[in-house]
């Protein structure tokens, strides 16, 4: 945990803002960060915990350093983000190019050529028909659009009572009204119901918890996980459902791979039922699970594609939805208009940024490198099977979850309590202190994510391996 020799660091007491306070302290007193318990941060003497927050200043590939010079492996590329790395000053100039050409005009009723050439580029990677980009400025926004779009067509093509969506349980797909509605994570949504009628939700993927009979059939298992969307569909009515959100690999819960079957399956029932398939890659495109859009390398074609974050690798804010041919054929003609937008949708900045990006993907062969060094990856991380807190490890690519479990043998997960000891207590500030930036999460079963930069390779991924097996023994002790 120590910065290069030649780097200079000033020392954590003079590094301040420009009224003085020092970076932590001013944090404490004036940000609202996200998905936060800001009383860790707050002073003992009233209930706090009195940790400082933790504050990091520089990135350069697939490492991160604080304010104090420490230094971290970033095991989750930001937030599942900065696939093509941090410090790629090339993203940044083409950037400030493109500010100083046109910093911004909006998408509406008019265009701008970084919008075009970008959405250009992503019609030719997309699958078979899925030729029109609408940009949004993250995937929560890219989710509420494609809802939104569903609703709208069904009802322009005569079938107006078609405006229920199916997703998964413990399934993540945003913030916003609608696309947290869609989510299937009970806790996540009770502060804020009531939320948007006609979502309804079916099991996930998570073979580890699947009923024991299908267990060690695959593809069974991904029949009947499949089969419950058709249910789900005759049980609210076909003329009621307009679609089916899922994710190629469901990220809340740790990193659920589709089995073996389980999109071929999808891909009828939507097509029998008339309901639209939403492919939510809002995490897995852009090399994350392997090819640029994720759908392809599970063999499926969806009507539309949401996605955001690996497409600028989070070098500025982007997201879009990626629509087939069919769904803009009614806007084609009249008055018809999609009367939906974001301000920042599309910003020329942020299409500069993603192009500079896709660039770097191109000639670096990022995608190939994920499908080259998937398994070593995989195989890494599976040694960490042999350690009493560790049940499964599951992904696809460079997207995995490490489930924690109580008892092997029987697979016994955490009760609320030990899980909050375990994760919060001790998991989350012992990583960080390791050196290694991951994710310890308990939306489903507690589990460890992993997401690097795709720069990575099998040298990084020995020494996250270490990193992990370091602090998971050590966990033992904190049961």
């Amino acid at each position: 945990m120590s910065i290069e020799p030649n780097d200079v660091w000033e020392p954590a007491s003079e590094r301040r803002t420009p009224t003085g306070a020092r970076y932590s302290d001013a944090a404490r007193e004036h940000l609202w960060m996200h998905f936060t318990r800001h009383s860790v941060f707050e002073d003992p003497s009233g209930g706090g915990l009195g940790h400082s927050v933790p504050v990091i200043t520089r990135g350069e590939g697939w490492r991160v350093w604080d304010d104090r010079g420490n230094e971290y492996l970033d095991g989750l590329a930001g937030l599942f983000v900065v696939n093509a790395g941090h410090g790629r000053t090339e993203i940044g100039e083409a950037m400030a190019r493109q500010a100083s050409e046109l910093a911004f005009f909006p998408l509406w009723s008019y265009a701008h050529p970084r919008a075009i050439e970008l959405a250009e580029r992503l019609a030719a990677l997309a699958p078979a028909d899925l030729n029109r980009v609408f940009f949004t400025t993250g995937g929560g926004e890219a989710v509420e659009t494609a809802w939104k779009l569903a609703k709208q067509y069904f009802k322009l093509t005569g079938r107006p009572t078609k405006h229920k969506v199916i997703s998964r349980a413990v399934a993540y797909h945003g913030t916003p009204h609608g696309a947290l509605s869609i989510t299937g994570i009970p806790a996540a949504k009770a502060d804020f119901e009531p939320l948007v009628p006609g979502a309804h939700k079916v099991p996930n993927t998570n073979i580890y918890r699947a009923p024991e009979h299908l267990r060690e059939d695959e593809k069974a298992f991904g029949r009947w996980a499949a089969d419950r969307i058709a249910e789900a569909i005759e049980f609210e009515g076909p003329e009621t459902v307009a679609a089916v959100f899922l994710e190629p690999v469901q990220n809340s819960g740790g990193c659920f791979p589709p089995p073996a079957g389980y999109f071929e399956r999808v891909r009828e029932i939507c097509d029998e039922y008339d309901v639209l398939l939403v492919s939510d890659e809002t995490i897995c495109a852009f090399g994350r699970v392997g090819s640029m859009f994720a759908c392809d390398d599970f063999g499926y074609v969806p009507d539309i594609i949401t996605t955001a974050k690996g497409i600028t690798s989070g070098y500025a804010p982007l997201g879009l939805m990626i629509a087939s041919d069919r769904l803009f054929e009614p806007f084609r003609s009249g008055t018809t208009s999609f009367a939906h937008g974001y301000t920042w949708g599309g910003h020329p900045v942020s299409c500069a940024a993603a192009m500079a990006n896709l660039d770097i993907f191109e000639r670096e062969g990022l995608t190939d490198r994920v499908k080259e060094n998937a398994p070593a990856f995989r195989s890494t991380l599976e040694r960490l099977l042999d350690l009493p807190l560790v049940g499964d490890v599951r992904g696809a690519g460079y997207f995995y979850g490490i489930e924690l479990v109580k008892d092997k043998a029987t697979r016994e997960t955490f009760d609320e309590e030990e899980s909050e000891r375990l994760l919060r207590g001790f998991l989350s500030k012992a990583l960080f202190d390791a050196g290694l930036y991951c994710r310890a999460d308990d939306r489903g079963d507690p589990v460890i994510q992993l997401a690097p930069p795709l720069t990575m390779g099998p040298e990084q991924f020995a020494e996250i391996e270490r990193r992990l097996r370091s602090v998971l023994t050590e966990a033992e002790s904190h049961l």
